[in-house]
């Protein structure tokens, strides 16, 4: 796609262009926009976008079936937006035919990654009806029929991103199956629980019928089965959903069972459950037929993690759009930061995870759930396997974790986001992966060598978390997407990602050294932890303008240069090598049998 400017150039704009030549421009305005395969424009119209940091910029907007692209007609204000139309969570008419005021009629459009649009439109002829209709219309296709834009896309990439998770080969790496874990293919057809995937490791004790009978005293079917191990204690992380003990302190011996057997697996005298809930909600949701494990579970003990549910995160997102959009009030900022409560949810969250791995590492087992096992858990037992395991820290490590914990364990990503759904108010949407991939951020800050990749790939998949580009994090479950054929109709994200050598560039660390056995512990206080500042105020241009590191970028420009003298410095030896040059250096054929060989040259590293 061609830079902002890159329309106009010095010659053809002064201030006495002739109304010809503005109208042609009019129409060159929009024709070097990119499009992507299988992306259709449907409308495009002259508006005018109350910018809230420029003002009122004129422009011309195009809609296509997979993007809201904005470019202004002003040289002077080179202003462009480029917005997925996954990204919207919701479209509002702004002033009606009689409204008084400069730009009061038009469009208000509310996004899901932190920023709000207002475009202004002539209030001759409903002007705004088409333009609002087809926004509506394709921002939420799944609301009027139509498939979501990964299903209609054709790009093609080098990889296969659809590959890079294994169930099988992730257990293997893992040192599984073994004597005391199994692997069962009872789920095969989602018929224990519809919402986890199709391959389950669980104890090598516990039979067939031992699971049905467990999934019975779980809430949706999800059993405690096996999410990670520690190779040398042995020691694992297991989740699960709450059990189903009601008002009336329900038992099952099964269920009682087979948490002791998960226990005896590496002989913890005692098995630590986790539920990340507040302990008032857990005992509240014994109203609602959960609840909890309580003492009738021997050799067990019970830890609560106080984090919070999917609509106290909701809330606290909403108020730290709030304070970050579009204006940061810097008189009030921390009392302000303070009281979204974001961070304090980050820090539970982080210190629940510190608990679990802690736990882990020192040998002993742990069970971690929340009510359901899909929101909570998943952050928990992903967050603490980042910090136990320096495979999920690499590159294609970080995939599979997200793959296997998020993605293939039944995280909620459609009810969660919305993805493609009108009903911008519904109670299910809640932004827990984004607060997981904010912890990652929080964890790569505290230790930078640590991680292979970098925060551009974090933010990468948070701006594909809604842009339904990808199939990567559409519908609710593994049988979801195996009923819509996401394997086989849409791309991974992560084969635009692996696609290329110089892509994958893009998402590497500069900073990383690899530690295979080492454990990390991030400090979870708020004394530590920061505001994401580069995600969620980057659409403030003074903010963006700081993006880079200037550690990092001058970093860069040692690599390259180290590239450039090396690659140098290999032409040199191929050079010397070469049947001319040692002609050129033999005095005659007999002595060339006694030469010495060609020098060889070792790998320069530069230093820090």
């Amino acid at each position: 796609m061609a830079s902002p400017v890159s329309v106009y150039n010095s010659n053809a704009l002064d201030t006495h262009i002739s109304s010809s030549s503005r109208e042609s421009l009019k129409m060159e305005l929009l024709a070097d926009v990119s499009l992507l395969p299988g992306e259709e424009r449907i409308i495009d119209k002259e508006t005018i976008y109350i910018c809230p940091f420029s003002g009122a910029v004129k422009g011309k907007v195009l809609i296509t079936n997979y993007r809201l692209y904005f470019k202004s007609l002003d040289p002077d204000v080179a202003l462009t937006l480029d917005v997925p139309l996954g990204a919207i969570g919701r479209v509002e008419k702004m002033g009606g035919a009689s409204s008084r005021g400069e730009n009061s009629y038009g469009l208000d459009i509310t996004c899901k990654d932190m920023r709000n649009l207002r475009f202004a439109l002539k209030q001759e002829g409903h002007s705004r009806r088409d333009i609002f209709e087809l926004i509506f219309k394709y921002a939420f296709p799944l609301s009027h029929g139509l498939p979501l834009f990964a299903y209609v896309t054709q790009e093609k990439y080098g990889e296969n991103g659809w590959d890079i998770y294994k169930p099988i080969e992730e257990f293997r790496r893992q040192g599984l199956p073994n004597n005391k874990w199994r692997i069962t293919f009872i789920n095969k057809n989602y018929e224990l629980c519809d919402t986890y995937p199709t391959v389950l490791a669980v104890p090598f004790k516990s039979k067939e019928e031992d699971l049905r009978r467990v999934a019975a005293f779980r809430s949706r079917g999800r059993i405690p089965v096996l999410s990670w191990i520690h190779r040398e204690n042995q020691a694992v992380i297991v989740r699960c959903s709450q059990p189903l003990v009601g008002m009336s302190g329900k038992r099952n011996k099964d269920d009682e069972r087979y948490l002791d057997v998960i226990r005896e697996a590496n002989d913890t005298p005692k098995l630590t459950i986790f539920d990340a809930r507040p302990s008032v909600n857990a005992v509240a949701n014994k109203a609602t037929g959960g609840g909890y494990e309580g003492d009738e579970y021997q050799n067990a003990e019970l830890v609560f993690l106080d984090i919070q549910n999917i609509h106290v995160m909701r809330e606290s997102l909403k108020k730290l759009k709030d304070i970050v959009y579009p204006n940061v009030e810097d008189s009030h900022w921390l009392s302000s930061l303070e009281s979204t409560h974001w961070l304090e949810h980050v820090k539970l969250v982080l210190s629940g995870a510190i608990q679990v791995a802690d736990k882990v590492s020192s040998g002993q087992s742990v069970v971690v759930h929340c009510s359901d096992g899909w929101d909570r858990t998943a952050q928990l037992t992903s967050l603490a396997m980042l910090m136990l395991d320096s495979h999920y820290r690499t590159l294609r490590g970080i995939q599979v974790l997200i793959e296997k914990e998020w993605i293939s364990f039944g995280h909620k990503f459609a009810s969660r986001i919305g993805h493609g759904d009108k009903n911008h108010a519904d109670q299910d949407r809640s932004p827990i992966f984004v607060q997981f991939i904010d912890c990652v951020w929080q964890m790569t800050k505290q230790f930078p060598t640590a991680f292979e990749f970098n925060e551009r790939l974090l933010l990468t998949i948070l701006d594909n978390l809604y842009s339904c580009c990808f199939g990567t994090f559409l519908y609710n479950c593994e049988s979801a997407r195996d009923q819509h054929e996401v394997r086989l109709k849409t791309v991974s994200l992560w084969s635009l990602v692996n696609s290329k050598t110089e892509m994958s560039e893009m998402y590497l660390n500069p900073f990383y050294t690899p530690e295979s056995g080492r454990v990390l512990y991030p400090v979870a206080s708020m004394r530590h932890l920061e505001l994401w500042v580069t995600y969620y105020i980057r659409w403030n241009p003074r903010i963006r303008q700081q993006q880079q590191s200037p550690v990092e970028q001058r970093y860069k420009e040692l690599l390259a240069l180290r590239d450039e003298y090396l690659k140098k410095l290999e032409e040199l030896q191929l050079s010397d090598s070469s049947p001319s040059s040692r002609l050129a250096n033999t005095p005659n054929s007999s002595s060339s049998t006694s030469s010495t060989p060609p020098q060889q040259y070792t790998q320069l590293q530069t230093p820090l």
